[in-house]
């Protein structure tokens, strides 16, 4: 389980009571499905348990409190989960990524061998993502073999959309899930099967929180904040602009009808993460996409450019 939110993940219920199982399978019009199924084990650990209640009575999840604030992200988990001590929540996020990191090693491998440049998308809901993709896509048809892997909790809308642009897509559901991880892309690949020295772009779950922590072999993440969106949003999800190395400040095109302050947003993305670039796009005027293809093509050559060379 993801100990950040409490999505499933696979793993160990925070209550110990069961374990869940993961089966991925893929349907014929690429869409991959991915099943819990949960399975009693009455074995676990009395214990531990005890322990972690007793650890839980004794304060290890009292918040730092202070006048009309309470805190729940200090400790060594900077989380929270009711009825798990801190010092359990780590271990299990540490197995976890561990798990996830080892499938994103193979992935990244595999892109490497082949050339293939791969971006993570990440962002809120709403910001635009897909409008911003679909763009994307139309700008780079005939230059560079494109791929998409789509990332929602239910539906196969937004892979249906990049399909009618010709572009190969695969939609992965993550059920209750909040992100992707790099199991799920690496058995949407096998369905996928990019191209030598393509461009594969993952357009990840909505959601600014989770998917910072979850590599999933790509290049680089892409974090898309929208001027629709609050200019702090940098200053409340710190670890996803810390994580991308570059922010697209989309929707501009609606700026004249907003109070949305772009210097002070910009600033505040540089203040969590200095080296961040930023490119200010809209996908529905065009304003900033070349400059966006333009750094996707950089970077796409220089990764191609290496797999050459090895």
């Amino acid at each position: 389980m993801c100990t950040t939110c409490g999505c499933g993940q696979g793993e160990t219920r925070i209550d110990g009571v069961a374990e869940e199982h993961e089966h991925t399978h893929v349907h014929a019009d690429g869409t991959v499905h991915t099943h819990r199924h949960s399975h009693g084990h009455d074995h676990e650990h009395a214990h531990q348990h005890d322990n972690e209640h007793a650890n839980e009575h004794a304060g290890a999840y009292r918040p730092v409190v202070a006048p009309g604030h309470l805190h729940y992200g200090h400790g060594p988990a900077h989380a929270h989960a009711a009825g798990m001590s801190q010092t359990r929540m780590v271990q299990i996020e540490q197995d976890i990524l561990a798990k996830n990191d080892a499938y994103a090693s193979a992935n990244r491998q595999r892109f490497a061998a082949r050339g293939i440049h791969a971006l993570n998308l990440v962002s809120s809901p709403g910001s635009g993502k897909t409008t911003l993709l679909v763009k994307t896509i139309a700008m780079l048809q005939g230059r560079l073999p494109l791929a998409v892997i789509e990332g929602d909790q239910q539906t196969s809308q937004d892979a249906e959309r990049i399909r009618a642009t010709g572009v190969p897509a695969v939609q992965i559901n993550t059920g209750k899930g909040c992100h992707l991880d790099a199991r799920m892309v690496g058995q949407a690949l096998e369905q996928l099967d990019p191209p030598q020295n393509s461009l594969l772009m993952i357009e990840n779950v909505g959601n600014l929180v989770c998917p910072a922590a979850f590599d999933l072999g790509e290049a680089c993440k892409v974090v898309i904040l929208s001027v629709t969106e609050g200019e702090d949003k940098p200053l409340k999800y710190p670890d996803m602009f810390r994580a991308a190395r570059l922010m697209l400040l989309n929707k501009c095109d609606l700026l004249p009808y907003l109070s949305f302050n772009v210097t002070q947003a910009i600033d505040y993305a540089k203040r969590i993460n200095p080296d961040l670039a930023v490119i200010q796009t809209s996908a529905t005027s065009g304003a900033g996409m070349d400059e966006w293809v333009a750094w996707i093509e950089t970077a796409a050559a220089e990764t191609r450019r290496r797999a050459c060379a090895e």
